[in-house]
């Protein structure tokens, strides 16, 4: 008895409490979100507000791995593989960068020259991966060997079809995870078509526990694979637990949980997935994770309860996967609002005491401030009333919750209009495609006629996340100001001589949500015959937020419609964006993320643009900067194009630093 007791206290000991030698903040960049919190912060201090106007290119490394490909709609309408889009946020491991390419290969280059170091290609067919990205690598020291040790420092990478491996840090070659060889993330899924099910963000790692989600692709039956979150043990390769976001599913914590009528083993079908990053919290032992909404987006009438955790943080025990709080953001999201960004953990006094809070980005345009304690609102949220009426079969939440602080950042002051357009020719027609639709604010409900989704499930805030100025107390995060469309077809006019007439111009594609009443038809943007978004500028802000008051101290455009529009329209502020910010203790925002291609440095007190690099394509990975032994700071971000944003497809990894004295 006394033996058992002692290898399950070491078990729990190797999973929760061997903290790993890796440095987590500092000047170092070890983490895609820079902490296991999030945050983007950096104490590299070389570049500061008075020089970064000296910046310039330090170097440059091309992979080759891109595609242009078809575009986004053929690609996701017919299967083919789509233009190659670059997601990716590098890390640094000793005096190493290792990033992933879309297509999976994961590379390490010097950090002070670019130069390649390795590299290693996956054996996957990216002929059946119908979206190809990758949005980062992690990192994670082995307890039980000596720094130095081949296998000591593991690279864990995601895979585009499903799975986890590790390699050595120093020399690209293949670790396993004790006696296990990867970690196969579609064991327990049952049945299911390979490009709905993919592994494209990082995993969370907490000691010597990973903990990961994974992605599925929206709006294409009920029964596409589980959304189950695991926990595996990094040094045995075995399975800790699992969970499931369902409410009284039998052994929940556990990887046996299932129903009636579901084999033992295998996960529920069409549940709420979390395909973003993942938070640790080490001190109170918690896992943070970011919930999407129940499948398909844009009907519910089928899921009877099973979206209660949609759209939510959910803090887990990182011992048993056991349910601590849940916050939801949106109930019954039938909008695709789903919980796009990284739980991002702060610190801050108030009278005299320690608030942990955590930071919740939303596509609908909110931030929630959340103790990460208890999940209790940091400022009152407020439960709106909403438009209702949904299709047939289908219901609207009477209510929806929006934060009383901060305001929504969707909402620009001053820009009132609904209905914009380059010329008044191109404005009459948005007014006209405005007038057949149903829009009543970011909460209408899909319908038959067609409703105008602002903001769009593109965000509103997306996957980037925001970054959180420690020393000032300020949160800077970026918003995408655009709509789209959204109709429900009835099924029986869902074949392709029956689907009815586009009830728009611009770029559409056609969905099936098979297992519902309805298929959807979805327009990507609300757009001109011009191509211009037939909302009104900024499409894109950057803000700061005071985290102590919750006032937004700033919004200023990000970008120009320079690279989207032909001269001499480049002078319109506030371009559409992916991506996100990053800040540094001498009170810099590093952003790229637009449709321009630039990245650019901000004042983090005021929002005044001081600098701008220009980029060979857009970038919509984190800007990461870091200092090495010799003082030298460096930025360096990947450009690499976004298919869905219009932009051009590349392969350049970029640093730029300050002048040799």
């Amino acid at each position: 008895m006394q033996k058992k007791i002692l290898l399950y206290l070491l078990k729990v000991s190797t999973l929760i409490s061997v903290i790993s030698p890796i440095a987590y903040s500092g000047t170092g960049w070890p983490l895609p979100g820079g902490a296991p919190g999030g945050g983007h912060f950096s104490d590299a201090n070389q570049i500061t507000i008075d020089n970064v106007g000296d910046l310039q290119i330090a170097w440059q490394h091309r992979s080759g791995d891109f595609n242009r490909g078809t575009n986004f709609i053929k690609g996701f309408d017919s299967g083919e593989p789509m233009q190659s889009t670059w997601q990716a946020t590098p890390i640094l491991i000793d005096e190493s960068l290792v990033i992933c390419t879309p297509y999976n290969r994961i590379i390490a280059v010097k950090a002070a020259t670019g130069e390649e170091q390795w590299s290693y290609t996956p054996n996957i067919d990216m002929n059946t991966v119908t979206m190809p990205r990758c949005r980062g690598v992690t990192q994670w020291q082995h307890p039980n060997r000596k720094f130095g040790e081949a296998c000591s420092i593991m690279v864990i990478a995601p895979l585009a079809d499903a799975r986890l491996i590790a390699l050595d840090a120093k020399s690209g070659q293949r670790c396993n995870f004790g006696d296990v060889t990867e970690l196969n993330l579609r064991e327990g899924l049952g049945e299911h078509t390979l490009s709905h099910y993919m592994a494209n963000t990082p995993p969370a790692i907490l000691g010597s526990l990973l903990i990961t989600g994974a992605s599925i692709a929206d709006n294409m039956n009920t029964e596409v694979p589980s959304g189950v979150v695991r926990a595996y043990d990094l040094v045995t390769g075995d399975l800790e637990w699992a969970w499931e976001p369902l409410l009284e599913v039998p052994d929940s914590g556990n990887h046996s949980g299932h129903r009636e009528g579901i084999p033992r083993g295998t996960y529920i079908k069409g549940t709420s997935n979390v395909w973003s990053f993942i938070s640790v919290d080490t001190a109170l032992g918690l896992v943070y994770v970011p919930t999407g909404n129940t499948s398909p987006d844009y009907y519910g009438g089928h899921r009877e309860g099973s979206d209660f955790y949609s759209s939510s943080v959910v803090a887990l025990d990182a011992k048993n996967g056991k349910i601590r709080w849940h916050f939801q953001t949106v109930h019954h999201d039938i909008w695709d609002f789903d919980v796009p960004s990284q739980p991002t953990l702060f610190d801050y006094k108030k009278n005299g005491k320690l608030i942990r809070g955590l930071a919740q980005t939303t596509k609908q345009g909110y931030v929630f401030l959340l103790n990460r304690e208890t999940g209790e609102p940091l400022f009152p949220v407020n439960e709106v009333p909403v438009p209702q009426g949904a299709v047939p079969g289908d219901y609207a939440s009477p209510t929806q919750p929006v934060p009383s602080k901060p305001r929504s950042l969707f909402e620009v002051p001053g820009v009132d209009e609904t209905v914009w357009g380059l010329t008044p020719w191109d404005k009459r027609i948005c007014k006209e495609t405005l007038s057949k639709l149903r829009y009543e604010g970011p909460f209408t409900p899909p319908m038959l006629e067609g409703a105008l989704h602002m903001p769009s499930a593109f965000g509103g805030q997306n996957w980037g996340g925001p970054a959180i100025d420690r020393d000032r107390n300020l949160l800077v995060v970026n918003t995408l100001h655009v709509g789209s469309i959204v109709q429900l077809i009835p099924r029986d006019q869902c074949h392709a001589d029956t689907l009815p007439q586009p009830i728009a111009d611009g770029v559409f594609i056609d969905e099936p949500s098979e297992g519902t009443p309805y298929c959807n038809r979805r327009w990507l943007g609300f757009v001109s015959p011009l191509g211009a978004p037939c909302t009104p500028p900024p499409w894109g802000t950057l803000a700061g937020i005071d985290l102590a008051s919750g006032d937004v101290v700033w919004q200023v455009p990000l970008g120009t419609t320079r690279d989207m529009a032909p001269f001499p329209f480049w002078f319109i502020k506030g371009a559409p964006n992916m991506g996100g910010p990053v800040v540094t203790s001498t009170g810099l925002t590093f952003i790229a993320a637009t449709t321009d291609y630039f990245v650019r440095a901000f004042n983090t007190a005021t929002g005044d643009e001081l600098w701008k690099g220009r980029l060979p394509t857009s970038a919509h990975g984190l800007p990461i900067t870091y200092q090495l032994a010799d003082g030298q700071q460096y930025i360096v971000v990947a450009a690499g194009g976004h298919a869905a944003l219009g932009t051009p497809p590349g392969d350049h990894l970029i640093a730029f630093k300050l002048p040799d004295k």
